[in-house]
């Protein structure tokens, strides 16, 4: 007998804010064996090791350049996925999650999850891009005063 757990919108958009860089919200809805979950930890972490390594080495250390954006794009995906579980209808988010199940509403908990994922996703994202555009062009007018030298 397959007995199916109930899956709560609310924590999974919460779960997604709070730790879905990490893919636990993954877990949450898939179990331990989604593939897809195992794979967010390896970006972050890498990321996390770029922070690291401009606190050891400094700003002008390139590999944290390819490094940090990675641990910004995950939290913004992360993000993404908390505005997405959010905002599904709970109908639908009951009939894909909860087969067989009554729906069961939601209140403002997980649409304050999803204005708590748009704040923190649009600042990570665009400092991601601010963060990598700058290094770019950063290296670019490097380069160019060593090929004039």
């Amino acid at each position: 007998m397959n007995v199916v757990s109930y899956k709560s919108k609310t924590l999974a958009t919460w779960i997604a804010f709070l730790a879905g860089s990490l893919g636990l919200h993954r877990f949450y809805l898939h179990g331990w064996k989604d593939r897809f979950g195992w794979f967010y930890w390896v970006p972050t972490f890498l990321g996390l090791h770029g922070l690291q390594r401009v606190q050891d080495h400094g700003l002008d250390d390139q590999v944290s350049w390819l490094l940090i954006p990675l641990l910004g794009l995950m939290v913004a995906q992360a993000m993404l996925a908390a505005i997405l579980y959010g905002l599904t209808p709970d109908e639908r988010w009951d009939a894909r999650h909860n087969p067989g199940q009554p729906v069961h509403p939601t209140r403002w908990a997980p649409v304050l999850g999803v204005i708590a994922a748009l704040l923190v996703g649009a600042g990570v994202l665009m400092a991601t891009i601010a963060f990598s555009g700058q290094r770019y062009f950063e290296y670019q007018v490097e380069e160019a005063k060593k090929i004039s030298q």
